[in-house]
């Protein structure tokens, strides 16, 4: 299901269509280099994963799949997340490597900004990066992002970001 478009890209719910591409992507170990995930163990946890992926019918939202629009490849994720522990939500992108510095996880990125202040009528988007992902932090600094603070986790040292709806809305002005 096509959750929405832009001029290049097609943000999808997670289906069994992207098993092969999401094994792709969260099996190089410099895409997870600084996400604190560990690689699938082969394609049937992938589709465990998917199959078990709740946040859609939660909260109505989640990450989704990032497809080109031009030839239907699947090109990784992108979307909100809702913590149940903070109750915030965070955007997230994993983009596969070649397709970086094409501008595909920040036009992503801002669909899914988009969605979540207009469509989910969210008002407050949060990110986090670690410390030493400084591709994560210009990309999220770019959407209009502000430092918010600094926690550690899992032994390494991560920022947090954060947006409001109205300082979102006026920014697309």
């Amino acid at each position: 299901m096509i959750i929405a478009e832009s001029k290049r890209l097609e943000l999808r719910e997670f289906s069994k269509n992207d098993v092969n591409g999401f094994f792709e992507l969260n099996n190089d170990p410099i895409v997870l280099k600084y996400t604190g995930d560990s690689p699938f163990s082969d394609k049937f946890e992938v589709m465990r994963f998917i199959d078990n992926y709740q946040h859609y019918d939660e909260n109505g939202f989640g990450r989704w799949s990032v497809y080109l629009k031009e030839n239907d490849q699947y090109i990784g994720f992108c979307g909100l997340r809702k913590c149940h522990i903070t109750e915030d939500v965070d955007i997230g992108f994993r983009i596969k490597r070649a397709f970086w510095g094409q501008g595909y996880a920040s036009e992503a990125a801002d669909l899914c900004l988009r969605l979540g202040f207009k469509r989910f009528a969210l008002n407050d988007i949060v990110a986090r990066a670690m410390e030493d992902n400084q591709a994560s932090h210009a990309l999220i600094k770019k959407l209009g992002m502000t430092f918010e603070s600094c926690y550690q986790e899992s032994g390494n040292k991560w920022l947090k970001y954060s947006i409001n709806q109205q300082h979102y809305l006026k920014k697309c002005k």
